[in-house]
């Protein structure tokens, strides 16, 4: 059984609620800052008079302090209303539900595939220091960590239309009636493909790069060459003795690529018109939707706390020294 440190538990949940409370205070001051009228954006008509703007302003308790705006959010947030949408006229949280499984329906997939594509070749490299094998796989890694989101989902558009025939936006072909349940999973998975590569090729690069430097650490380390010196198998080595050592720091690379892949997914989402959570920030940002902002940002901020968290936990069943 494994020995659980109640003082290590309280103090990472201590400092992950106030992770949250700061980023959402954050989010809340960043996002009232943006230039613009929510009210003149939402309602586009010019025969509004001043008083019907007023009018909906207090409606939508706009014409409060910020201070009171403030604690307002803060203990709605608390009870779980986080409020109407200015744009869509609907409670966020159903709005946000919809969406996330969109999100999730991506970058689940794509994370997981992405970390298991950098641990093998990040190992494989650091095993071939020097080589070829290395060079290339290091190289390649280095050129897709630095590409920007946007101009490799751009290639992929282009690459797209021009060779591979893929649709290259949205979730679905709209006004397509499916004959049977297979024929629609077939037309999600081909509208997939795209944005699923893009988001497995923008963290690939930096997990493969991180995990490479961690192995060749492990693999100067004395006790390894003991291993080699007394004949134990060259992948025994490297899996169980190596790699399990050189997941420590990437464990935390994994928490914070949470965070990068929901930066990419507003990213690869836009590009690609995939009605996620991702689009849905870009969509809220362009119509000053504080609401839809600030539930949108919750949801990261709280998916990113856990992350790291995780991470902790279970950086502290390989290593008992942090459980202190």
């Amino acid at each position: 059984m494994i020995p659980v440190n109640t003082t290590f538990l309280t103090r990472r949940a201590f400092s992950s609620v106030l992770s949250i409370f700061i980023l959402l205070s954050i989010s809340f001051i960043l996002f009232r800052l943006l230039p613009g009228d929510p009210i003149s954006l939402m309602f586009r008509d010019p025969r509004l008079t001043q008083d019907q703007l007023a009018y909906l302003r207090e409606k939508f308790g706009l014409n409060k302090p910020l201070w009171e705006q403030y604690f307002i959010y803060l203990w709605n947030t608390v009870r779980g209303d986080l409020g109407i949408s200015f744009y869509y006229k609907q409670p966020v949280t159903e709005i946000l539900l919809e969406r996330i499984v969109n999100t999730l329906m991506l970058l689940i997939p794509a994370t997981i595939v992405s970390i298991l594509l950098g641990v093998l070749t990040g190992v494989v490299s650091a095993w071939r220091h020097g080589s070829l094998v290395d060079k290339v796989v290091s190289g390649s890694a280095l050129v897709l960590y630095t590409l920007p989101t946007y101009w490799l989902g751009g290639l992929l558009i282009l690459a797209s239309i021009n060779y591979l025939h893929l649709p290259v936006t949205g979730m679905r072909d709209y006004g397509v009636h499916y004959s049977s349940m297979l024929e629609h999973l077939y037309d999600l998975a081909s509208h997939m493909i795209l944005p699923f590569i893009t988001l497995v090729l923008v963290n690939y690069g930096g997990f493969t790069l991180l995990v490479r430097a961690s192995m060749l650490d492990v693999l100067g380390e004395d006790y390894i060459r003991t291993y080699y010196a007394v004949g134990f198998r060259e992948g025994r080595i490297l899996f169980k003795y190596g790699l399990k050592n050189a997941m420590l720091p990437t464990l935390t690379a994994i928490s914070i690529a949470i965070a990068t892949s929901v930066s990419g997914a507003v990213l690869t989402e836009t590009i690609f018109a995939w009605p996620g959570i991702g689009r849905l920030i870009y969509e809220a940002v362009y119509n000053r939707d504080y609401p839809l902002l600030q539930g949108a940002f919750l949801v990261i901020a709280v998916s990113v706390v856990l992350a790291n968290l995780i991470a902790d936990l279970l950086y502290g069943l390989i290593d008992p020294r942090v459980r202190t």
